[in-house]
């Protein structure tokens, strides 16, 4: 018979899957130039022209890395199977795997609008769909019985790190094409501002009866 831990052990393993096969594909997305000649400065201009394609792959690489972390935090933190994460975890699951497209895209059409805004637009729908798994995961009865509330109000709140910086992002896209993606950097800034404010607003509601 199939226990709920074996269910959530399942769910995780092939999730892990899911980002590993995706952050992997980026790099097959960066073709390697084939030169017809010997010359060195040539090789050096062929590697120049793939600066945006290495800029995009250190970029996703990060970001997906970034959401295979909190996931991974956030599942550890389960003691108990709820099949409502099914759906919330594939779509995610989806939107990772689609980045490789929308990376190549980005990087092979450096500084062009449509392309940026489609990249930034991928990132937010994977923040969003994070957020919105996170929030069903992180319910009773099936968090650890040794998650506090304020940890596990940090770990909701810090989920807006990336939608946040994506639709910045986004908005910066059609005025600065390219530059855009910088906004992406303030990521871990963001991630911790938001989970102090997550965890100030779990202590503060667990003070407030004590003060009444």
């Amino acid at each position: 018979m199939t226990t709920n831990a074996s269910q959530l052990e399942r769910l995780t393993f092939f999730s892990d899957a899911v980002f590993a096969i995706a952050i992997t594909l980026l790099i097959i997305e960066v073709h390697v130039p084939h030169m017809s000649t010997g010359d060195d400065l040539a090789y050096l201009q062929a590697l120049r022209e793939l600066q945006p394609s290495f800029m995009g792959f250190m970029l996703s690489f990060l970001v997906i890395g970034a959401l295979w972390m909190a996931h991974h935090r956030v599942f550890g933190m389960l003691a108990d199977y709820n099949s409502a994460i099914m759906w919330p975890n594939m779509v995610l699951l989806m939107v990772v795997a689609f980045m490789p497209f929308a990376t190549a895209l980005m990087s092979s059409n450096a500084s062009a609008r449509v392309p940026e805004l489609f990249y930034a637009g991928t990132l937010l729908l994977a923040g969003l769909l994070q957020h919105w798994l996170f929030s069903v995961a992180l319910r009773a009865p099936y968090v650890r019985k040794d998650v506090t509330p304020d940890e596990i109000a940090a770990t909701r709140w810090r989920s807006w790190g990336l939608p946040t910086a994506a639709a910045l992002s986004l908005v910066a896209a059609w005025f600065a094409p390219g530059w855009n993606n910088f906004l992406m950097l303030g990521i871990p800034l963001l991630v911790r501002l938001y989970a102090s404010v997550g965890r100030r607003r779990a202590l503060h509601l667990q003070a407030a009866p004590a003060g009444a």
